[in-house]
Formats: C-alpha cells, sequence, structure tokens
C-alpha cells in the first residue's frame, strides 16, 4: 500500500465555534475550503473540520493532536489572551519536550510542544558514514 497523504478529520457539535478556534484562534491557514469543511494546514499536516458532525453525539476522539510550535511561551500567553483554557500549563517533559496541553471546543486534546535545540528530534543521530 502506498499512501500519498493523510489528514485528521474532525466532525465537531459546533461547526462554526470548532471552525472558528483553529482559524482564529490556533491561526490556521486554509489549505481548501469545500461546501460542508475546512481544511487546514498544521505543519506538515492537514486538520480537517467538516460541517456534517451530529450536533447530539459525542465527541468520540480518542487521541490528542500534536502542533509543534516554535516558542511555547509565546504561545501560551497568545492563547491565554484569546480566553483559551490552559488544561496543563508549559513545562518540559521528562523526555525533554516543552509540552502544553489545551482542549478544542469539542474537548479534542491538542497538545502544543516546542522542541529544544539540544533534543534528539532536532539532531542526526546517524553516523557521519551512513549520511
Amino acid at each position: 500500500m502506498e499512501i500519498l497523504s493523510s489528514r485528521t478529520i474532525l466532525r465537531p457539535r459546533d461547526y462554526a465555534t470548532t471552525l472558528s478556534f483553529y482559524r482564529d484562534i490556533l491561526g490556521l491557514a486554509t489549505a481548501r475550503e469545500y461546501p460542508g469543511g475546512t481544511v487546514f494546514f498544521a505543519g506538515q499536516g492537514l486538520i480537517e473540520v467538516a460541517a456534517h458532525g451530529a450536533a447530539d453525539t459525542p465527541s468520540t476522539f480518542d487521541g490528542a493532536l500534536w502542533l509543534q510550535v516554535r516558542d511555547l511561551t509565546a504561545a501560551q500567553t497568545e492563547l491565554v489572551l484569546a480566553g483559551v483554557k490552559i488544561n496543563r500549563e508549559a513545562r518540559q517533559e521528562p523526555w525533554g519536550l516543552h509540552e502544553m496541553w489545551i482542549a478544542d471546543p469539542d474537548g479534542v486534546p491538542i497538545v502544543l510542544v516546542q522542541i529544544p535545540e539540544d533534543h534528539p528530534l532536532r539532531r542526526d543521530t546517524r553516523p557521519v558514514n551512513d549520511r
């Protein structure tokens, strides 16, 4: 099987509120719009907010969106000023990443991550011969 692209599809209870959250609060750029939905750029991935969610159906998303940011402190300040509830304040995790947790209007968990300069995710750990 050859995967050509991928994206996360969210089907919120309140399309307008969730659309505004991703577009206006998080500031994601629009990749495309179609009748009944909007697809946003999210780094190297895409997040689609579809208008065909069910208002009376509870969110069944079991997981979290992982969004890398350049400056987690600045992101936290920006979100607090926008009235977004911070579920877990920014802090460095034992594995070295700086993380902060929020949620979208349907309660979908979002972890915002800053990768420190000296973290292995930023370094090429392959031996020089293998590069």
